[in-house]
């Protein structure tokens, strides 16, 4: 069966989460900000461990902004129903993991016949970074400043939109909350080309030794310059000179795909990000 983790059991589990790192970026990078005591943050993570003699078997876990992730490939139906029953009564606002996990997952959880706002399947990316191809052209990084804010969250709006990240009730909303995180957690960059933001990179789990990309925008007028590429690289390159050793990714499209392997990345597996357009309470017929 499974229980709720509580304070102490932080190393074991990251021990655990570490042995399937592309897929546990989420998990691992929100117990290191936050850890296992109670917080209101969006990202803190509620987590459940399935237990056997020889050690944790599957975690599961629930941010209190409501997204359901999991590292649960040895779980057993009954590992899953016990989850299902300790969520009972809590909101689910989408799922998010290994695409054959989250398919279980849903299935248990009773999430298969709600509507969502994102459901795909995307590939996932993984590279280490002493194979970095660095793509010549013009603009540097640059850290968002205060000053940024009103752009961030108009490249933000269109980012959520364009890629269905969240409801059209959420989007004014998701935006603001984007852009402050971008100015005030050290994960974004700008690339600067003639005195001008022209794209923008995010990492959206980060760990020691390795980071998760997200939010790669650069706005429509722009694109086909490879501005949003090089900003990508410029930003691992910086993260690699601070001791990160792997970056991995999922890809929204085709044209992203072929960015990201310009730059070294190869696919290493499939990766499933599913938005509901209401919150879904589990256990309610």
């Amino acid at each position: 069966m499974i229980r709720k983790a509580r304070p102490g059991d932080e190393a074991a589990i990251d021990a655990f989460l570490a042995r399937h790192a592309d897929t546990s970026m989420f998990l691992r990078s929100n117990l290191l900000e936050y850890g296992l005591a109670r917080s209101a943050a969006s990202r803190a993570t509620t987590y459940w461990l399935s237990e056997d003699a020889s050690g944790i078997r599957a975690v599961f876990g629930r941010s209190n902004g409501g997204f359901v992730m999991m590292q649960a490939a040895d779980a057993t139906d009954a590992d899953w129903i016990a989850f299902r029953d300790s969520m009972t009564g809590q909101s689910i606002l989408g799922i998010t993991g290994d695409a054959q996990q989250v398919a279980t997952g849903r299935a248990f959880l009773g999430l298969d016949g709600c509507a969502y706002a994102l459901d795909d399947v995307e590939p996932l990316y993984c590279l280490s970074l002493d194979a970095l191809i660095l793509p010549e052209g013009p603009g540097h990084l640059r850290a968002p400043v205060e000053a940024d804010r009103a752009l961030l969250e108009d490249w933000h709006r269109d980012y959520v939109t364009e890629l269905r990240m969240s409801t059209p009730a959420r989007v004014a909303a998701e935006a603001e909350e984007r852009a402050e995180r971008s100015i005030l957690a050290g994960q974004t960059r700008l690339l600067i080309h003639d005195d001008r933001p022209v794209a923008m990179t995010a990492f959206n789990a980060r760990l020691p030794d390795m980071v998760q990309i997200g939010a790669v925008y650069a706005p429509a007028a722009l694109r086909s310059n490879g501005y949003a590429r090089r900003a990508v690289a410029l930003h691992l390159a910086e993260a690699r000179a601070e001791g990160v050793q792997e970056a991995v990714l999922f890809a929204s499209s085709a044209p992203a795909c072929r960015a990201y392997e310009a730059i070294g990345f190869a696919r290493v597996g499939a990766y499933h990000l599913a938005i509901l357009k209401e919150p879904f309470t589990v256990g309610e017929a």
